[in-house]
């Protein structure tokens, strides 16, 4: 007899699917048997995508900070007819710059990609979701850490963890569970990117040694934890932030 994968018969969405933690999580979501349907700005990278996962995958090139690019994206949806049982809200990002160094273009770039890509991709997947589907945002365990030069992308964060409770409040009605995820430093080319090449090395060492379990974590860890948000073992979980980040924010 066939085994039933978790998630057999249901379509995902999710953002930032290209690379780090959303390819880690479209591959996983594949597997459990979702249709998934994985955004990205690069499009040698959605042709990756969608040449590994085939089938299982529908790519869509899409900024969620462009609202006309949203609209496009959720053309897609509509005409593929099924709806969404899954949101993985990931698509983000940040920089570096010391509180002297923010600018208005550092501020809006952003809370433009992780605070309203996230709203209004969210808002967008409402007529979509059925009763009894997983919406996942992608927070940062930062959002309860100080962290210097870093602070515009933790209040970026910290307004994710917010969005988190407040969603699962007014979407229970529907049955729709609203979660967050706080990844401590995870082993991605986002967080390589952060420093010059030659900085890399001794930026990752040192996030490694911050953490108590002493190493970065995986993108496939993350997306084991996104899963079980995702799936129905999680039935009676929502508005909750789940820290996976070997123990940094809580010991």
């Amino acid at each position: 007899m066939a085994v039933m994968g978790e998630l057999q018969g249901k379509t995902a969405l999710v953002t930032g699917g290209t690379s780090g933690i959303g390819l880690a999580v479209a591959r996983r979501f594949a597997a459990e048997g979702a249709h998934v349907i994985v955004t990205g700005r690069n499009r040698e990278k959605l042709e990756a995508v969608a040449a590994e996962l085939g089938d299982a995958a529908t790519t869509v090139a899409a900024d969620v900070s462009s609202p006309d690019e949203l609209d496009a994206l959720f053309a897609v949806v509509a005409e593929r007819g099924d709806g969404l049982d899954v949101v993985f809200a990931n698509a983000g990002g940040g920089e570096f710059a010391a509180l002297e160094d923010i600018s208005w273009a550092h501020f809006t770039d952003t809370f433009e990609s992780n605070v309203g890509g996230t709203v209004f991709t969210v808002q967008k997947a409402l007529p979509y979701l059925h009763s009894g589907s997983s919406v996942i945002l992608t927070g940062s365990n930062i959002d309860v850490k100080g962290s210097p030069s870093f602070s515009v992308y933790a209040a970026s964060k910290a307004a994710i963890r917010s969005f988190a409770r407040s969603w699962a409040a007014e979407l229970v009605g529907r049955g729709i569970r609203v979660n967050a995820i706080a990844p401590g430093p995870i082993a991605t080319p986002g967080l390589s990117a952060l420093a010059t090449p030659e900085q890399a090395e001794a930026l990752l060492d040192g996030l490694a040694a911050g953490v108590p379990m002493k190493r970065l974590g995986a993108p496939a860890e993350i997306a084991e934890a996104v899963l079980y948000l995702a799936s129905d073992r999680s039935s009676y979980v929502t508005g909750s932030e789940l820290y996976i980040d070997g123990g940094a924010s809580q010991i």
